[in-house]
């Protein structure tokens, strides 16, 4: 009797709430398939196929088969004997496939329309993102020369130490030729002795 309450326990769900929780579906096993009223397709090869007919639509070998299937049709349902002729003087079934040609054309030319509108979009996109890392890629540079430039003026160039040197030995020759006895090379030295005998 004890093994068959075990198995009982396994069974049913034990507590007040376990009664009354509905059956959660288990992870470890595939879902049941749904039953769906209307067929599946794939959008993306439908988009490609809408394209690919909307392209093939403003052809300009699209207007050469349309005007031969035309006039084919018009002289076969002139010109034929009566009783092979299958539309007449009118055209009316001639005008219901153009209108149902027509009426097939203009969605698939308006989806291929919005499948090109949403790659412009994401074309886009990246160029604005292209054009913002260019713009900070370009500040950073900018910055990075400006700070070159200010570097640049604290360094003594090559024109400037020969000006200096020139005005140093213009001032040397100066003071040779206008106190050439008297000339005191390092004025430091001289005023060290004065202050030697002053002490």
């Amino acid at each position: 009797m004890v093994p068959e309450r075990e198995s009982l326990r396994e069974r049913t769900p034990a507590g007040a709430t376990a009664a009354s929780r509905p059956r959660a579906a288990r992870l470890d096993q595939p879902g049941v398939p749904r039953r769906r009223i209307l067929p599946e397709y794939d959008p993306e090869a439908f988009g490609r196929l809408s394209e690919r007919i909307a392209r093939f639509l403003g052809t300009g070998r699209f207007l050469v088969w349309m005007t031969a299937v035309i006039i084919l049709w018009v002289a076969w349902n002139s010109l034929a004997p009566r009783g092979l002729r299958f539309d007449e003087y009118p055209f009316i079934f001639l005008t219901l496939m153009l209108s149902l040609q027509a009426s097939y054309a203009a969605p698939l030319i308006l989806l291929a329309q919005n499948r090109q509108d949403d790659r412009d979009r994401v074309n886009l996109e990246q160029d604005r993102k292209q054009n913002e890392r260019s713009i900070a890629d370009t500040e950073y540079l900018t910055r990075e020369v400006a700070a070159l430039r200010i570097g640049l003026g604290e360094v003594a160039t090559r024109d400037w130490i020969r000006s200096e040197l020139q005005d140093m030995v213009k001032e040397l020759e100066g003071r040779q030729n206008g106190h050439r006895h008297d000339a005191v090379v390092f004025p430091a030295e001289r005023s060290r002795g004065r202050d030697a005998d002053d002490r």
